[in-house]
């Protein structure tokens, strides 16, 4: 008897999870009832994978409302395949406590779920139950033809010829999987220290002291941070956030009246970043009214034009300028039809002559400055980026009380739907970086900042961070953050642009950012074998794939007809985990093409006898 064609996939958090439930919407129409053996290897609960599995303390929050979390494609998304309607996390733990779905979750995740509404920021464990359900859902719909297989531990590498069936290499299996394709969705994995974090492990060997490298905060012993003792801290996004939480209320302390009451046990923490602030908060209010039309000036054709061009892209010079004129569409949109009173040409004037204008030309400004009389109802993205770039402070006290008073502000404008032009804008990120996923590699520095401005900590979060300045715990150090080494004292020194001069010591240093995705650095077995194979990999480390299917691409550009990748750590990354309902999730598209693409290749071979061996 011929056995089954086989596919495996190779991490089973939310991408691939993702990825099965496009499987099981397309199967009935790419693959039948044939048979078919798909494994399932991740050494974590498949559905949420490592970073969303269930056993995490329940301090640690969603960076995202529960009514802007789906798993489920909608009408709003370009896909060849079937939409398959399924509830976002808010509509689904209604259905939890109507009783219409029973999730496999503890007690006390369930008294969650039955006390979450959609405006709340769920638990990170409230999520991984939400991420299992999807995921037996997902095996549920596969027709009966398909066996799911699922291993609990880790892949070590994928070998086997490009017309031939693929070896997995599995931890704690003599034997490896044969698969005749392979989907490859592990990701953030962790890195290798680089040359200045290794430097840094040494000296802190060395001198008996404390260096936390870019990691998995909820993963990091942060019991060597010693009780009232400070902390150098580089980062301030949204694995600073998690450290922040960990050491204060993980450590008995607790918010009272918009004060923060010490247990004693925490360290003080001395923080600063490139920026030196921390990332813009959730905007705290919905839409309403007139959504902007996008894309407007950067479109699917806009993309494609650029793909055909000669000659590398530059970001700077090829791709931001659209960007920025994008960005400013949906600003002032918005600006125009729900705050007209702040504006001084008519809107269909102001939007004809808009669009006529080249990017960053003085004919684009001067329009804006004669529509727009306010400088502050102006769209600056370069302020936005870096607020304090030229600012010097002479005291680190006078940087407390200007940081807490920044932070004020802008945890009140991102609750105050008079500056809804803030959610117009973070609509237009939205549809930008759905169309620059289509580019490939474009350079590490969008993402970054699409994170700052669009994917930043919930208000609370931010209110807990001005209560722990308050009490000390939290001290600003400033932008353009550097940290040097003393071999004589044997410690860390900080020291920031922002205050001239100054500096703070510490025996411990905490690099509070994930680790970089680059197969450059990357401590993956499985990765490296990828990358020391013949995979491409493009300046920035990521691993290059087909912007069509995401199949892998090797050193000269040639798609491997059995590997699969999607990611993080590819150059299909998308903007994050999770998609809000109704902005076409480039995720999905991926997913679905990927997906449809394996089915019909598993099918083809099927018919073929599986002649390749």
């Amino acid at each position: 008897m011929t056995p089954a064609p086989t596919i495996v996939v190779i991490g089973g958090g939310p991408r691939g999870t993702g990825v099965i439930e496009r499987i099981a919407a397309n199967a009935a129409e790419l693959y039948g009832d044939r048979p078919l053996d798909l494994h399932v290897v991740d050494p974590h609960p498949a559905g949420g994978g490592r970073i969303w599995r269930p056993d995490q303390s329940p301090l640690l929050w969603m960076n995202s409302m529960a009514e802007d979390v789906t798993m489920f494609t909608d009408e709003t998304v370009e896909l060849a395949g079937p939409v398959v309607a399924g509830p976002a996390l808010d509509a689904w733990a209604e259905d939890v406590r109507a009783g219409r779905v029973t999730p496999d979750a503890d007690p006390a995740v369930l008294a969650e779920i039955h006390g979450l509404a959609g405006a709340d920021f769920p638990t990170r464990r409230l999520q991984s139950a939400y991420l299992r359900w999807t995921y037996e859902r997902a095996l549920a719909a596969l027709p009966p033809g398909i066996t799911v297989h699922e291993h609990r531990t880790t892949a070590l590498a994928v070998t086997g010829p490009r017309g031939g069936r693929q070896r997995v290499r599995l931890q704690d299996r003599r034997e490896p999987l044969l698969a005749d394709l392979v989907v490859l969705t592990v990701g953030h994995l962790d890195a290798e220290q680089d040359p200045e974090q290794a430097e840094l492990g040494d000296f802190a060997r060395r001198h008996e002291l404390v260096h936390l490298p870019p990691g998995f905060t909820a993963d990091s012993d942060l019991d060597a941070l010693r009780p009232g003792e400070p902390v150098i801290v580089r980062g301030f996004g949204l694995a600073f956030v998690d450290l922040m939480v960990l050491l204060t209320e993980g450590r008995g302390g607790r918010y009272e009246n918009g004060e923060y009451l010490p247990s004693g046990r925490e360290p003080v923490l001395y923080v600063g970043s490139r920026r030196g602030v921390p990332y813009h908060a959730k905007i705290g209010y919905p839409w309403t009214g007139e959504r902007p039309p996008l894309p407007q000036h950067l479109g699917p054709e806009w993309a494609e034009e650029l793909l055909v061009r000669t000659g590398p892209i530059d970001f700077r010079r090829d791709i931001w300028p659209a960007v920025a004129k994008e960005l400013g569409h949906a600003h002032y949109h918005r600006l125009f039809t729900a705050h007209p009173e702040r504006t001084a040409l008519a809107h269909e004037v102001f939007a004809e002559r808009y669009a006529a204008a080249d990017p960053g030309s003085p004919e684009l400004a001067g329009l804006i400055a004669e529509a727009v009389p306010d400088p502050a109802d102006r769209l600056d993205l370069d302020a936005l980026d870096r607020p304090l770039a030229g600012v010097r402070h002479d005291s680190p006290e006078a940087l407390q009380a200007a940081l807490r008073a920044y932070i004020s502000a802008d945890l009140a404008r991102r609750h105050d739907p008079e500056h809804s032009e803030d959610l117009a804008v973070f609509l237009g990120l939205l549809s930008v970086y759905a169309q620059l996923v289509r580019l490939g590699d474009i350079g590490s520095w969008w993402h970054g900042f699409f994170s700052y401005l669009a994917s930043g900590p919930p208000g609370p979060r931010l209110q807990q961070l001005l209560a722990l300045s308050r009490a000390g715990v939290v001290r600003f150090l400033g932008a353009d953050l550097t940290v040097e080494t003393d071999e004589d004292q044997g410690l860390f020194r900080a020291r920031s642009a922002t205050v001239p001069g100054a500096h703070n010591e510490a025996r411990a240093l905490v690099e509070a950012r994930l680790p970089d995705p680059s197969l450059r650095h990357t401590a993956s077995p499985l990765l490296r074998a990828l990358r020391d194979g013949g995979a491409a990999v493009t300046e920035d480390g990521l691993l290059a794939v087909d912007p069509g299917d995401s199949r892998v691409l090797d050193d000269e550009g040639r798609p491997h007809p059995r590997r699969f990748a999607l990611g993080p750590f590819t150059t299909a990354r998308s903007s994050g985990a999770f998609t809000r309902p109704r902005t076409g999730g480039p995720a999905f598209r991926q997913n679905d093409a990927a997906a449809r693409a394996a089915l019909t290749f598993l099918r083809d071979l099927s018919c073929r006898g599986r002649l390749a061996s």
